[in-house]
């Protein structure tokens, strides 16, 4: 074998495995789904975590492309970051979850309300956090996935709180760690500019098998609309966050 042909297959071979190395699944409109059961991965606690961070604007973009073509020095000097205060992130960011049980109940896990949920009770879903100004941290839902047989389906959903809609200015990220296997990561990448929900993914017990599929569906109403976008039935109101110092 030749050097030439061992640079090619080693490069080869480096690129089949790239989703391996990054230990990650993405989802995306092409691969929408994945079952849980065949990555071993439909017991234990499914965290998942939402995280975001603000985008830079189209015109910053074209204005330091336009920069560079009068100054093509400017390529090789570092970007000064910004870091991300309460004035500066005014966008907030909240997860929560539709849940259906077997039995027939249903309900949401969300900060609005106070519906944080239960672990080991139903529905077996719980909120842990809410991250107000997008730290990396973000916010985490926990699914004890050790009582499937009694949870039907979920819909995870991300939504903006009281605020101005800014989709298109946050770059927000779902990621699910499930107990073993690689994390499942969603990009909320579709610019919905005037969106102030998106139904992220769905989780459902299909005759004991676990699939998430990616939804990414992007509405201008909040929870009501989502709703009854899954056929949910649910009777909503509006709602109130608790302020941080009361829990």
């Amino acid at each position: 074998m030749s050097f030439l042909d061992g640079l090619r297959r080693g490069r080869a071979a480096q690129f089949e495995s790239g989703s391996a190395a990054t230990n990650a699944i993405a989802l995306t409109k092409r691969h929408p789904a994945v079952s849980l059961n065949r990555q071993g991965a439909a017991t234990g606690n499914l965290r998942v975590n939402l995280s975001w961070r603000m985008r830079t604007s189209d015109i910053e973009g074209r204005s330091r492309q336009s920069g560079l073509l009068r100054h093509p020095f400017k390529m090789f000097k570092p970007d000064v970051v910004q870091a991300h205060t309460q004035g500066v992130v005014n966008v907030d960011l909240d997860i929560g979850c539709l849940y259906e049980l077997t039995d027939g109940a249903k309900g949401v896990v969300q900060p609005l309300g106070s519906f944080f949920g239960n672990l080991n009770a139903p529905p077996y879903v719980k909120l842990s956090g809410d991250d107000r100004f997008g730290a990396p941290s973000g916010e985490t839902i926990y699914v004890n996935l050790d009582h499937r047989e009694s949870i039907k389906r979920l819909l995870v959903f991300v939504y903006i709180y009281d605020q101005t809609p800014a989709f298109d200015r946050t770059h927000a990220k779902v990621t699910l760690y499930p107990s073993n296997g690689p994390r499942i990561e969603i990009e909320l990448d579709e610019r919905a500019p005037q969106a102030r929900s998106c139904a992220v993914f769905s989780l459902e017990n299909v005759k004991g098998e676990l699939t998430v599929r990616r939804e990414v569906k992007f509405v201008y109403g909040f929870q009501a609309e989502l709703d009854r976008l899954y056929g949910w039935g649910l009777q909503w109101g509006r709602g109130y966050k608790s302020k941080v110092g009361d829990r």
